[in-house]
């Protein structure tokens, strides 16, 4: 940080008269919000101690970081002072802190602070972890070096392990329902597995629909040998429930690929634009809802790539979904394929109009959490890197997603696969450590 360092050097005395102190009350709400009585506290960039001597007589303990000498120097003497007035208001008589509720004004309350001013930067401060109650920046962050600032923790700290329907993965991440009942889809889920086994990974198949009219189409979704331990997901369209499917079926098919879960995918655009489609969603959430109240398995509803909206998320929770993928526009889509595949021109001009369609996942997914702060969350559509993973999870997901990059790289082959998962896990994780995140739930609203 030269420029910061240097940039005050020689004017620190006209700095200091022109800059307005914080308000004294905000020593007792943050007092408050910690819950901690005479907490150990870290002033980061704390320039000349307009922020560091309002913790006189509340704090135990001030460190104050500032890497400019000249700063430090004007910083030391208004400790000084902030010191002597605490000492002397505490010896008189009839002092404030000695009855009752502390004042605002510093150095009027009981407790007798230490105070240390330090030559470190934000990036650098020296200190051991786990050293301060409460770390503060007043009005100093734009000086700081964002993409490493106060991690204050080690790579190897970094655990991105999380718990989902009581199963342990070692990392937050699902490889998205994809393929299943065509010869190519055995060896590409067989690949799949393979690489959700060796990283922890939850894994999803393709729409068991093709397997319940042909069940001769097992091989191509049996993946247990591969993977006898994996998070799995079976996968059917939720419109099914509405052409004569039940709980039966969805119970089968769950049995039938041994999975610990199913997930209910939902494609009203997809199914309207395809010709063969089917389009009877009328009643489709009362139908849900009695899979979800009769199954003795979890139920995932899922888009298949425009979103979730806010209304419907609540009304899935309330079906009782065990989880929603909101499965966001910005990966593949679905309305792109069908134009393409569509033979008559102007239904392939229908299809070309909805390109833009859909709610982005990153809207998706602060939307639902906004709505549903308790409910389990996938966040899937377009997340093509390991930082988009570490982003969508910053925003309220508790899984995410990842189909087409995973599906490319295992048509390629296993080591192409077993690299990628690789590249996400290691992205995710340096993300995490740069945002001074060690665990998910740390990482949970730090990332723009």
């Amino acid at each position: 940080m030269p420029d910061a360092v240097s940039r005050f050097t020689g004017f620190a005395g006209e700095y200091d008269a022109a800059r307005p102190a914080p308000p004294a009350e905000l020593v007792q709400v943050i007092m408050q919000w910690s819950g901690r009585a005479a907490p150990d506290v870290v002033d980061i960039g704390a320039g000349t101690g307009l922020s560091t001597v309002l913790w006189a007589g509340y704090a135990a303990t001030v460190t104050a970081i500032e890497p400019s000498a000249d700063m430090r120097a004007v910083a030391i003497s208004r400790v000084a002072a902030a010191t002597q007035a605490a000492a002397a208001r505490a010896s008189s008589a009839g002092h404030a802190g000695t009855h009752g509720r502390p004042d605002a004004t510093p150095g009027t309350a009981a407790c007798r602070t230490e105070f240390t001013v330090t030559d470190a930067t934000a990036e650098h401060t020296g200190l051991p972890g786990g050293c301060a109650d409460i770390v503060t920046a007043s009005q100093a962050m734009h000086w700081f070096d964002a993409d490493r600032a106060l991690p204050e923790i080690d790579l190897a700290d970094v655990d991105a392990s999380t718990r989902f329907f009581g199963r342990r993965l070692a990392a937050p991440l699902l490889i998205s329902c994809m393929t299943g009942g065509a010869p190519e889809a055995t060896r590409i889920n067989r690949r799949l597995a393979r690489v959700a086994a060796q990283y922890g990974l939850a894994m999803g198949l393709g729409s068991g629909r093709a397997l319940l009219e042909s069940p001769q189409t097992l091989e191509s979704f049996d993946v247990r040998a591969d993977a006898p331990e994996i998070l799995l997901f079976a996968n059917l369209g939720a419109v099914q429930l509405n052409k004569g499917y039940g709980i039966a079926q969805c119970r089968r098919l769950v049995e039938m690929v041994k999975a610990d879960a199913l997930a209910l995918h939902l494609n009203p655009l997809q199914e309207a634009l395809q010709p063969e489609g089917d389009t009877c969603f009328r009643g489709l959430l009362a139908r849900i809802a009695e899979v979800c109240a009769s199954a003795d398995f979890p139920v995932v509803v899922k888009e298949v790539g425009w979103g979730i909206g806010p209304h419907d998320v609540r009304a899935l929770f309330e079906a009782g979904a065990a989880a929603v993928d909101v499965a966001g526009a910005g990966g593949t889509s679905w309305s792109e394929v069908e134009r393409h595949r569509i033979a008559e021109p102007w239904r392939a001009r229908v299809a070309g109009a909805f390109a833009a369609w859909g709610i982005p996942t990153a809207q998706a997914i602060v939307d639902a959490r906004s709505v549903a702060p308790e409910g389990t969350l996938i966040a899937s559509g377009g997340i093509r890197t390991g930082l988009d993973a570490a982003k969508a999870l910053a925003l309220g997901a508790d899984l995410v997603g990842v189909a087409g990059p995973f599906l490319r790289a295992a048509d390629e082959s296993l080591e192409k696969a077993l690299e990628l998962a690789c590249e996400y896990i290691e992205t995710l994780r340096i993300a995490m450590f740069c945002a001074g995140a060690r665990t998910l739930r740390d990482l949970r609203g730090c990332l723009d």
